[in-house]
């Protein structure tokens, strides 16, 4: 046993006992420095559920010690075992496996007495909390060095068969970029050097044991956490020159039924990513909620790791629409919102369209913020001719520089970007986000949407962006409605890209909820209903239902005033009607106007019935000849 190191603690779940043991400057079989368990020391007598199947070669440890006596029923610890003798393991985190039963990460769960975790003392551990990578291996010169290489020996490789020898662990990224720069000149273009460098530089200086790793085989995900340092070998063809040893988990998940924000991570074109974004998902799978609830409690782990296990698995929701929803949108039945509510849980992204003064963007607002449960969550944009990519996304503009002031172009985000990473943002995954984008054909789509025409498809996809060169993909609970004038452009003439990816819902004057909803504001405001009788007789002279006129014109307390409806007729309601007949030979005035309106809605000045001539003399008169 080495004196090189001090003695560490491990804190057992429930109760508080500690354990004791030795870091040892030998190395395991996979590569990782051993660690020895002292005797005398606490363990728990049961496993969770998961623990045979996720980590069986600590599974089986542990019951072969228990067989052979090394671990037995504690006299001294009550409701736990203990070991009697010291028992060496492969790694720290196999010995924390055997002592707690079930998975831990030793490097950061074993810890001094003054509460410094075990990776510190490790040259050159790392730096910053533990990530998640995924690193691949399935497709290296049509190998699957997955199942070849990794899985049975229990490490996770790079290929650099270029790369000069001797460069050490912890080289800094300008160190290995000039190295890549000599080393590949020949061979790779300058985008190929370019990720060669954040390749290296993260399996060489950022990983770090007790780091989680991943990687696809056969349409499976599997899991590992790395358990030591990286090694640098001479490989058959080259392809795996850089090692680092991994404990891999026996059982690997189905991608096709993987969470789909780890779908989208993986999705990333790259040999090596950083998944520590989806971290928390990854370190949920094969557990259940009580196995991650009961873990969350246990005072040797990181209490905000296993809660954020469990926040990323509260699932996405949208609430079902009520009737007093229903009544605040003056909409007649709340099967129809639901309806709307359940097309966006299909789609992700809804058009309303519909004729002027329908109430398409006052609907697409409050169904919003009531889906989102708080206008914070609730973000709308106006498209005009001139609105592009760069003002909706991402796009280089000028800016000042407070201390100089002199204007340089600078990456700004766009709105959806804004909101996208708003919602996928930590904590927010399960609560619904909406971008309202009012007037949405009036700007060229394919030009405002880019590569995102194809995100709003492939939710589970991710693409590189034109700009920054991030890999971007769309979260899951960010959803996009737009609303559409047809008297500004048809629907006909929509392209088929964006009518395939949207659903469209009509508002229109002939059908509800739009035909009635002046009938019904005008109800709840106690008003007479000549406004919408006008209004209906209007819309049964205009042919094109795309330029009827919604009720929303009527909806104002101005027109409620003094000449208000006749200020309203003259100044909104004619001059869209005289865009529609431009050219035509139609007085407007005459067949729309007020007047000719409200002769038509008179109704019609009842016949008096013919009165004889006996029903005209008076009482008692004679009757006339």
């Amino acid at each position: 046993m080495s004196d090189e190191y001090p003695e560490f603690q491990l804190s057992l779940p429930h109760g508080g006992l500690v354990a004791r043991g030795r870091l040892l400057s030998d190395k395991g079989t996979n590569g990782s420095q051993k660690f020895t368990v002292l005797a005398g020391s606490p363990v728990r007598a049961e496993v969770v559920p998961s623990f045979r199947a996720r980590i069986p070669s600590s599974y089986k440890l542990r019951e072969q010690l228990i067989v052979e006596g090394a671990i037995v029923t504690s006299t001294k610890f009550p409701d736990h075992l203990e070991t009697t003798r010291d028992i060496t393991c492969n790694s720290p985190s196999a010995a924390g496996d055997i002592l707690t039963g079930s998975s831990a990460n030793g490097w950061t769960q074993w810890k001094t007495t003054d509460g410094r975790p075990l990776a510190d003392f490790l040259e050159q551990a790392g730096w910053g909390p533990n990530r998640t990578w995924l690193v691949r291996g399935s497709s290296v010169s049509a190998l699957d060095l997955v199942a070849r290489l990794w899985l049975p020996e229990g490490l996770v490789s790079v290929a650099a068969g270029r790369l000069r020898a001797g460069v050490r662990q912890g080289a800094s990224k300008e160190q290995i970029r000039g190295f890549v720069e000599e080393d590949y000149e020949a061979t790779a273009t300058y985008g190929q050097r370019k990720q060669l460098v954040e390749e290296f530089h993260a399996f060489l200086s950022r990983m770090k044991p007790g780091d989680t790793v991943c990687t696809i085989s056969n349409g499976q995900l599997f899991v590992g956490e790395i358990t030591g340092g990286v090694e640098q070998v001479a490989s058959e063809s080259g392809w795996s020159n850089l090692r680092r040893p991994v404990e891999w988990q026996s059982t690997g998940y189905a991608t096709e039924e993987l969470p789909e924000e780890i779908q989208q991570k993986l999705s990333i074109p790259h040999d090596l990513v950083d998944l520590t974004s989806v971290q928390a998902l990854v370190a949920g799978l094969g557990r259940s909620d009580e196995e991650l609830a009961e873990e969350a409690q246990d005072t040797q782990s990181d209490p905000s790791v296993e809660l954020a296990a469990l926040a990323a698995r509260r699932e996405l929701e949208l609430p079902e629409p009520d009737d007093d929803l229903a009544q605040r949108l003056l909409i007649h039945d709340v099967g129809w919102l639901r309806e709307v509510r359940e097309l966006l849980w299909d789609e992700r992204q809804l058009v309303l369209y519909g004729p002027p003064g329908t109430g398409k963007t006052y609907l697409a607002l409050g169904l919003a913020e009531y889906l989102a449960g708080a206008p914070e969550r609730v973000k709308l944009v106006q498209f005009h001719p001139s609105y592009a990519y760069e003002d909706f996304f991402e796009g280089f503009r000028p800016m000042e520089d407070p201390d100089t002031r002199e204007v340089a172009f600078r990456l700004t985000d766009g709105p959806l970007r804004e909101l996208a990473d708003l919602a996928a943002s930590e904590g927010n995954r399960h609560i619904p986000h909406f971008l309202i984008i009012d007037e949405i054909n009036r700007a060229n789509l394919a030009k405002v949407f880019g590569e995102l025409y194809f995100l709003l498809e492939y939710r589970n996809k991710s693409v590189r962006l034109t700009y920054s060169g991030d890999d971007f993909a769309l979260p899951p609970n960010l959803f996009v409605i737009g609303t559409m004038n047809t008297a500004d452009r048809s629907i006909a003439l929509v392209d088929a890209a964006m009518r395939r990816r949207f659903a469209f819902v009509e508002l229109s004057p002939r059908t509800e909820p739009t035909s009635g909803l002046l009938r019904r504001w005008l109800a709840r405001e106690n008003r007479g209903v000549e406004p919408a009788e006008l209004l209906d007789a209007l819309n049964a002279r205009i042919d094109d239902p795309d330029f009827r006129i919604g009720p929303s014109y009527l909806m104002k307390p101005g027109v409620y005033r003094e000449g208000g409806l006749e200020r309203t007729w003259r100044t909104k309601i004619l001059p869209l009607l005289e865009e529609y007949h431009y050219g035509d030979d139609v007085n407007v005035e005459r067949r729309y106007g007020l007047r000719a309106l409200r002769a038509a809605v008179a109704p019609a000045p009842v016949s008096p019935a013919p009165v004889s001539a006996s029903t005209l003399a008076e009482p008692g008169a004679p009757e006339p000849l």
